[in-house]
């Protein structure tokens, strides 16, 4: 409650965690109220005033989630980027630059499919049309 209202004093913050604390029911509501902080105040203070350890945040399962989406979506971007490249590549080893101009209509495209069946037709293909 004191984040949402705008409260950027520690001293609330510090007060808001200390009852959390003490109600053995609210105790596991410390990580929302650290996220919120996060908002309001820097991270490295928020970690000071709730006396976290990155070990424990790393442990637990939120956390776990939020890094396998990243990991998930940075594989993505590294498959898409080497399509592309491959792509790139494979009509400039064919038609040279004629076939580069190619590029900027297919580099938006981020289905992962369709970058495929491009790269297929590119190896295929006998003109750049």
């Amino acid at each position: 409650m004191p984040i949402l209202k705008g409260g950027e004093d520690e001293l609330k913050i510090r007060e808001a965690l200390r009852l959390l604390q003490a109600d053995e029911q609210l105790s596991q509501r410390e990580t929302v109220l650290a996220f919120f902080a996060t908002f309001v105040i820097d991270s490295a203070l928020v970690q000071q005033i709730m006396r976290w350890d990155m070990t424990v945040l790393r442990e637990s399962s939120w956390y776990q989630e939020i890094l396998q989406e990243g990991e998930t979506r940075g594989e993505e971007r590294g498959e898409r980027r080497g399509i592309i490249s491959s792509i790139e590549m494979t009509i400039e080893m064919k038609f040279g630059s004629d076939g580069l101009q190619l590029m900027s209509q297919i580099s938006p495209i981020s289905d992962l499919e369709s970058l495929k069946a491009i790269l297929r037709s590119a190896i295929a293909a006998n003109t750049v049309e």
